[in-house]
């Protein structure tokens, strides 16, 4: 397997998730990063390019002149794929040019601003080979794919029932006026619509509907801004309804002070639950209906953990495993697509899809749920829709 070249758009020093992606995409010895234009500020671009050891022709003033600096290179030289990490506004038209220049996308989520703008993503990415990648980083946990597994093969029998929360207190104060990632997120122009919802609401949701393997129809949601002149919701909530008959109630807030990153998900069949929080991210516990309660332990070689599972494991039982593994994972997954594809006739079987990778359908889901979130907090109609992207 050959060592797939990427570039990126964005993540320059201070930026938070720009390292976690550089971190995780060197993990599993896969892929290289050649090249970058990390930030507008020269200095800070420029610094950064040096820190990671890049030519100083690999580091690039803008992302316009990446692309075009990318393609006049020779074929075995340039870069094969596009890392986005900037805010929100960019992700689609950076994707689209990206795409037109022939590269591969791995973005950043949410997958656009609105859901009319990922489905003009989806649109060019069906007039193309291109691999499109979306960093919705907890579905990389071997722990998540093992309770999906537990859901889908009927150990829990007739899901009933979910719960979901993600608080965290990082927004609890006006962080916007001196944080540069919480002046962004705070802001309508770069994040969209939504901001709890849509930075880590979408994180919840897509959990949901990626172990339950069933598609949210319906919510009814409260939308609120706790912090005084924030332009954008800190806090919210929704009573949700499945296509599998299930119901359940989704919390995001980023003012719930002291906490720090605690997603949790609790699933309710009528042979028993399952619970996994992202805190503690190696163990699912199951109870069973009428049994004592056991627990699942993520490792290489555990019994009870299906196939899936234990491919995204990479140590033994009680060697811990968490965020940077979980994204590695799916830069794992996306370099082995692009190598199959550059070893094949270049076509995509299923739209822009790398296996294990999320993808523009759950972009689409992401911004359906978002759309829907924010018409059924300003209506007093009780129950609204989630479009169906199918």
């Amino acid at each position: 397997m050959n060592k797939v070249r990427m570039g990126m758009v964005g993540g320059g020093e201070g930026a938070f998730i720009g390292a976690v992606h550089r971190h995780a995409l060197a993990l599993d010895g896969q892929i290289e990063l050649v090249c970058g234009a990390f930030s507008r500020d020269n200095q800070n671009n420029q610094r950064t390019g040096d820190s990671l050891g890049l030519a100083d022709n690999r580091i690039y003033p803008s992302w316009n002149a990446l692309l075009k600096g990318e393609q006049g290179l020779p074929e075995n030289e340039r870069m094969q794929a596009l890392i986005i990490v900037t805010p929100n506004h960019l992700h689609v038209p950076i994707s689209i040019a990206a795409i037109d220049a022939g590269f591969h996308v791995f973005c950043e989520k949410p997958a656009a601003i609105s859901l009319d703008e990922a489905k003009t993503l989806k649109t060019k990415l069906k007039e193309t080979a291109a691999l499109y990648g979306l960093a919705h980083t907890y579905l990389g946990y071997p722990m998540v794919w093992q309770a999906q597994h537990m859901v889908t093969s009927g150990l829990l029998g007739n899901i009933r029932k979910v719960y979901v929360e993600y608080p965290q207190g990082w927004l609890s104060a006006n962080e916007e006026s001196h944080n540069k990632q919480a002046s962004w997120r705070t802001d309508p122009a770069q994040s969209g619509g939504s901001g709890a919802m849509g930075d880590i609401g979408t994180h919840a949701f897509g959990l949901v509907e990626f172990i339950l393997q069933q598609q949210v129809t319906s919510l009814c949601a409260d939308l609120q801004t706790h912090v005084e002149g924030r332009r954008l919701d800190d806090d919210g909530a929704a009573l949700i309804r499945t296509d599998g008959g299930a119901s359940g109630v989704l919390i995001a807030s980023q003012v719930c002070a002291g906490e720090e990153n605690a997603l949790k998900i609790r699933v309710y069949g009528d042979k028993g639950a399952i619970e996994w929080q992202q805190m503690e991210p190696n163990s699912i516990i199951h109870r069973p209906l009428g049994e004592p309660y056991r627990v699942f332990r993520a490792g290489m070689g555990q019994p009870g953990l299906c196939a899936e599972a234990s491919a995204r494991c990479r140590t033994p039982a009680g060697h811990p495993e968490g965020y940077l593994e979980a994204m590695a994972n799916l830069y794992s997954y996306f370099a082995k697509a692009i190598n199959s594809a550059s070893t094949s006739d270049g076509t995509i079987s299923e739209l822009g899809k790398a296996p294990g990778v999320p993808g523009i359908d759950s972009g689409l889901r992401g911004m359906a749920f978002i759309d829907a979130m924010l018409v059924s907090s300003d209506s007093e109609t009780k129950w609204h829709a989630v479009a169906n992207t199918k």
